[in-house]
Parts: C-alpha cells; structure tokens; sequence
C-alpha cells in the first residue's frame, strides 16, 4: 500500500458508500453476482471460483453488458506469481476485407460483427490451471437465477429498455429479453430458461458442448440462417492464450495490463508520459493535475488507435516501441502545461462490458473483465439459448494500411483491459474500470488516486471523472468543482457536462487493495448496481 494512502471513512464526494475490509472479497456491478463468487469461497473456494461464479452469474443478471457470447480477459496473482489470460476471439475465416468493401466502417450490429466468442473459453482455462471447486459447482448460483428468476436492478433495468427499443429486430433478441415485448422494469423477476440450459451444458461437457458440441452447432445453424459465414470449425479452433501481462512502473507502483490486441497499453502510455510531467507536485482534485491527466491520455489514446492491433499484425511499430521510455519522454514534452492541445487522436466508441474483482485469504487476487462490447451486443441471439452475441468486429478497421484491418483469423481491436498493480516486493490492487474508451482513462485517474494521492479505493471510486474524447472535448461528471471547470475550460479545454445517470459514460470501477500484513479493503462505484462484499 502507498505510504500516502489513509483509509478513510468521510469523503469529500457525493457517494454514501464505506469503504470494505475483509480477509475474502468479491466487488462487482450487480450484487446478485457479487453473492454468488463469496458464495464460493464461503464453501472453500479460492478467488479463481469466487472470479468465474461471479463471471458466470453476470452473463444472467446484467445482460445489458455481456453473455455467453461475451470475450473475457484475466489476470490472475496465484500467490507467488502474475498471470495474464486473453479469451478474445478471433474473426470468422470467411471474413476478408473484400467482404466489407462496401462499407466505409465495420457493422456494429448483426452477424456481420460477431467474432467467435471467448468467454466460455477463459472460464474453462482459469478452472483448470487455478480453481479449487469442480467446475459445474462455479454454474449453481447463475443457473438458479436463470431458472428461478432474479429481480432487475434498477440501472440494469434503465440500460435494457434504452436497447430494448434499439435491438428488437436483431434475430432472436425480442424473444429472449423482451418476452412481454417490453424490458422488465426495476425490481420486476425475469426467467431465461434457455441460458440455464445452455449454462447446464457447458458446466457438463467443460465447454466442450460450446465449441465443438451441440451449443455449436445451434449458433451455426442461427448464423447459416442469416448468411453468417461463421462456421463450426472456427468455434472448434477457438483458443484462449496465456499471455502474461505488459507492464509500466509508476514510483514504487508499477501497473500490469494485457498486452495487444487490448487497449491497455495506452493506460501504460499514460502513466509513462505523466511520469515526465510535475503531477507529483499537485492534489488530487486540481485542474492542473486532471489537465496533466488529459493531455497525457489524449497522446496515449491517439498511438493506441493507429498502432494497436492482434500482435501478429503489430507492424512494424512494436509494443516495446510504445512504451520506450525516451519516446514517452518525448511525448510528454508535447504537453503545454498552461493549454489544451488538439493532439488528433482516435477514440474507440462507448461500451457495454462488466468487470469484476476478488481476492482471498490466502493472498489469491484476480482481475477479470467480460464484455459483449456495445450493451447487449450484435443484438443477435440464438433461439433457445440465451446466447446473445458480442460484436467486436465492430472494433476492426476498414483502411488496408492499418494494422487492425480486418481479415480472417485475426482478433480485432479490444477496449476491455483489467488492470493490476504490484508493488516493489507484493500484489497491491486487482481492479478495473468498464467502460469502452473509459477503460485506460479510468486506469490512469484510480492508479493515480490511490498510488500517488493516497485515496482509499472507495474513495478513489466515488471521485468525480472525466473522459478525453475527440479533439478538444472533455466530458466531465457535474460533481466536479466549478472552479476547477472553470480552470480547464480557460485552458482550452471543451468541457460538456455529462451525467453518469444517463449517459453511463464513465464506467464502473471496482477496486480490492491489499493491506500491509492481511486482509484487503474495497470500493465498489456507485455509478453501478453493484457492490464490494465480504467476509
């Protein structure tokens, strides 16, 4: 924990919410998840189990965000070593620019912006190499919320009807979350006996069933039925690689993400180029220190944009070439300390992702993000099954001379990233900030929050945030000060006042940092449904 880090238990911001200690900890965005990963580790499970049952249940309880069809990524401290998961997919082999030579970007919507979906995959290889329960037992709680029914959350219920009205077209999606051809409304039960079904089959066959099984064989048949091209040979070749993790040091701090095809390298970026900045001379609520914080995302979102793409496509700017030191020195020279600057950067678009953290107490610490990309999706489902679909082929590009253009067997443009942090001899936080294009910015403002100006997590979660956007604009939470709005629009800075009520544009962060000697202590951010839970 940094030296400068006070837990404290009055905030200076709006939120109501205590910060959570406790030896074994789940935080997350829907509390009926939540209970479901401290379920398991209530029955001996480790943070693994407490991190998949938790991941398992989402895919029921917050629709609005990911599914079976959704992509996931992980880190995973085991104890004694960090461990980085990428379960994304990868493009169907039919698809080749030629097919999307029409159009002047991808589809974000239909089966032309499904890849081949992996978080089934991430569930099945994090079990096996780090879970202490049998696999089936991690499916309980989501298969009786399935079967049973669960009551809507209230900002779930909000997100369901705003797609609702936007995705009953798509095939299959009336049918399965919209049976009274309405979303359910806050605290109304909703059943999907087809998404217990097909939970059952997986928990039985290990995945297998979803790959290669009679699952796989139903989304074919539903994609074959559209003129899809995705076939069951690129379910059945579908992998999830270990991939280790890339890291940045920041002071004693240093921050591990996932490397390419995700965008954390840019939050790495980030925090290389404020290191050559005076941001350790500020508070954490002075403009100059959110000045610092945008000039720098805004560079680090730009590069991530043009350069980022499936690391064996990454040419011939490298990662390594990213995060050279002398580089990110020389970015940080780019800043005007006194004005914004319009540094021409591409932003990814909004997202619809969920993100979870646990820990236990046996030191087990785990980061894990799931996401269907955009909300519910491509808005396709199989019938049946519960399945909706992500669209992640969304987040390929249509130029032949990017990196990230699209083409057969290759994995798109990620914008889920979990984060984690190491101190100098010890884990220090797993933690995550959904949210499309909010990810890496949420990274650099809750590393810096709780590293650098000592907030506790909670503290650091309930902090008003910004978001860099195209060009000059910021969007910019209403309960940030005045004088400090003030401040960065006299810079040059294009502020628009957004709320989080409506926009759901500034993420959902979830924090579990680790105390000197035992325990933990958590924060679970209001803007969500969720909670940071323990025992």
């Amino acid at each position: 924990m940094s030296d400068r880090m006070q837990i404290s238990y009055t905030s200076p911001y709006s939120s109501r919410r205590s910060p959570v200690i406790a030896d074994n900890i789940v935080a997350t965005s829907q509390p009926l998840a939540a209970q479901a990963g401290l379920a398991m580790l209530a029955r001996g499970g480790n943070a693994v189990d407490a991190a998949l049952a938790t991941a398992i249940a989402l895919t029921v309880v917050e629709p609005t965000g990911n599914g079976i069809g959704s992509d996931a990524f992980a880190i995973i401290w085991d104890g004694a070593e960090l461990h980085g998961l990428n379960a994304s997919g990868r493009a169907p082999m039919g698809w080749h620019r030629e097919r999307f030579a029409h159009l002047s970007e991808m589809p974000e919507l239909g089966w032309e912006s499904v890849t081949v979906p992996g978080a089934v995959s991430a569930w099945v290889s994090c079990s096996e190499r780090f879970g202490a329960l049998p696999f089936e037992t991690l499916f309980e709680p989501a298969i009786r919320y399935a079967e049973s029914g669960f009551p809507v959350s209230p900002i779930i219920s909000q997100l369901w009807k705003r797609e609702g009205v936007r995705l009953k077209g798509q095939p299959g999606f009336a049918e399965t979350f919209m049976p009274q051809n309405r979303a359910p409304h806050a605290g109304e039960y909703f059943c999907s006996p087809g998404h217990a079904r097909t939970l059952t089959r997986i928990a039985e066959t290990r995945g297998r069933a979803f790959y290669e099984g009679d699952i796989a064989e139903a989304i074919i048949a539903h994609a074959a039925r559209h003129d899809a091209v995705l076939t069951l040979e690129d379910l059945a070749h579908h992998r999830a690689d270990w991939c280790g993790t890339i890291c940045r040091h920041f002071d004693t701090a240093t921050l591990h993400e996932i490397p390419p095809n995700g965008q954390g390298i840019a939050a790495l970026m980030a925090l290389g180029i404020l290191s050559h900045t005076p941001i350790r001379d500020l508070e954490a609520d002075d403009p100059l220190a959110s000045h610092l914080q945008i000039e720098a995302v805004k560079l680090a979102l730009r590069d991530a944009e043009r350069f980022v793409a499936d690391p064996d496509h990454m040419q011939p700017v490298t990662v390594s070439d990213l995060l050279d030191e002398s580089y990110l020195k020389s970015r940080a020279a780019e800043i005007d300390l006194k004005t914004a600057t319009d540094f021409g950067h591409g932003i990814p678009r909004k997202g619809g992702t969920v993100y979870l953290a646990t820990a236990d107490a046996e030191g087990m610490m785990v980061s894990f993000i799931q996401s269907n990309y955009e909300k519910f999706g491509s808005g396709v489902v199989v019938p049946g099954t519960g399945i909706a679909m992500q669209n992640r082929g969304a987040g390929f590009s249509l130029d032949p001379q990017h990196p990230n253009v699209v083409g057969a067997g290759k994995r798109p443009f990620h914008t889920i990233i979990p984060g984690f942090l190491m101190g100098p001899d010890a884990p220090l936080m797993s933690f995550g900030v959904m949210g499309g294009p909010m990810q890496a910015q949420g990274h650099v403002q809750m590393v810096l929050r709780t590293q650098l100006f000592g907030q506790d997590p909670q503290l650091a979660v309930d902090a008003p945030r910004w978001r860099a956007m195209d060009g000059l604009n910021v969007a910019v939470e209403p309960s940030m000060p005045k004088v400090s709005l003030d401040v960065l629009r006299d810079m040059g800075h294009q502020i628009t006042l957004e709320s989080p009520d409506t926009a759901f544009g500034f993420g959902g962060a979830q924090l579990i940092h680790r105390l000197p000697g035992r325990g933990y202590v958590a924060g679970s951010d209001p803007r969500k449904d969720g909670a940071a839970i323990g025992f």
